[in-house]
C-alpha cells in the first residue's frame, strides 16, 4: 500500500459536536499536520485512529489494514499524546525493563541513545521531569520499538522554540527511508511550515482542505484591496476577508487575473484564520 493512514467519511457524534464524514489519507514517507482550532475535532479524529474511542461510521485503514488491528501489527505505530501516559513513579531506566516486555521489538540501545540525545537523567524519577523533559521521553520510546507511524497529538505546545526544533529535525530524519510516516496535531502551524508534506484542516467536524503544503500555500494568495476594488471584485474567488478603514485584506484563489492587485504570499495559519472568519463569503 502507498499510504500510511487511510480515513473514509468517519464520523463521530457526541453531545454538541460532531466528526462530519472526515476523509483524507497520508502517504508512507510523508508527515502529514492536522491542523484546526481547539475544539475542532482533531483529538478526536486521533482517537479514533489509535482505537481510543469508538465511531459511529466511517472507515480508518493503517497501512492498509482495517482497523482494530491486531497487537503485533499495533507495534508500528509510535504515539506521543498531549496528556502524559507512562508511568510517573518509575525512572526512565525501569522504563525500559517494562517496554522491553512490552514490546517485541524494542530497542533497548536506540532508547538509552535518545535519553543521552535528549539529556534525559536515567535514574531520576520521571514525576520530577518538566513538561518538556516528558515529551521528549514519551518521543524516545515511540522511536524505539521499530514504528513505522508516529502519531503526536499536540505535544509542542508546551515547548521552548528550541526543543520543536529538535522535535521538527527528528521527525524528517524518522521520514528519510520512505517507508515511515507522520501524523501531527497540531494548533503551532509554524512549525509545519518547514516539515509538513501535507497539511489537513478540521473545522467545527469537517475537513475543509486536505493537500499537500505547496498545492495549498501556492493556490491562494492575499490581497490588500481598496474598499472600492473589493466591492467590484469577483466574491466566488473570496475565501475569507478582513475590512478595515484602510481598505479590505482578503485570501483569494491564485490567479493571473491578479496582476493589478497588490499580493502576498499567505502562510498556513492566515490560510486557516481566513477559512474559518466571520467576514468569508
Amino acid at each position: 500500500m502507498d499510504n500510511a493512514i487511510e480515513v473514509s467519511k468517519l464520523s463521530k457524534k457526541y453531545e454538541g459536536f460532531a466528526l462530519d464524514s472526515i476523509s483524507f489519507s497520508l502517504p508512507k514517507g510523508a508527515i502529514m499536520g492536522l491542523i484546526g482550532e481547539n475544539g475542532a475535532g482533531k483529538s478526536t479524529t486521533i482517537n479514533c485512529i489509535l482505537e481510543l474511542a469508538k465511531y459511529n461510521w466511517g472507515d480508518i485503514k493503517i497501512f492498509g489494514e482495517q482497523t482494530p488491528l491486531s497487537p503485533k501489527r499495533k507495534e508500528n505505530i509510535g504515539v506521543v499524546l498531549e496528556h502524559y501516559n507512562l508511568p510517573t513513579n518509575l525512572k526512565p531506566k525501569d522504563l525500559n525493563n517494562i517496554m522491553k516486555g512490552i514490546y517485541e521489538n524494542w530497542q533497548e540501545d536506540t532508547f538509552f541513545d535518545y535519553l543521552d540525545k535528549f539529556s534525559l537523567p536515567k535514574k531520576k524519577t520521571i514525576k520530577n521531569f518538566s513538561y518538556g523533559m516528558k515529551v521528549k521521553l514519551s518521543l524516545a520510546v515511540a522511536l524505539s520499538h521499530q514504528a513505522k507511524l508516529l502519531i503526536l497529538d499536540e505535544v509542542t505546545s508546551g515547548l521552548d522554540p528550541a526543543a520543536r526544533d529538535e522535535i521538527s529535525e527528528i521527525m524528517l530524519d524518522f521520514i528519510q527511508d520512505e517507508e515511515r510516516s507522520v501524523l501531527i496535531c497540531s494548533h503551532l502551524t509554524s512549525d509545519l511550515e518547514r516539515i509538513a508534506d501535507y497539511i489537513t484542516y478540521i473545522h467545527q467536524g469537517k475537513v475543509l482542505f486536505s493537500k499537500t503544503r505547496d498545492e495549498l500555500t501556492e493556490s491562494y494568495v492575499k490581497v490588500q484591496f481598496t474598499q472600492n476594488q473589493f466591492d467590484n471584485f469577483d466574491k466566488e474567488r473570496v475565501i475569507g476577508y478582513r475590512s478595515s478603514r484602510y481598505g479590505v485584506d482578503a485570501l483569494v484563489v491564485n490567479g493571473n487575473y491578479l496582476n493589478e492587485y497588490v499580493c502576498e504570499k499567505p502562510t498556513i495559519e492566515e490560510i486557516m484564520l481566513y477559512y474559518c472568519k466571520e467576514d468569508k463569503r
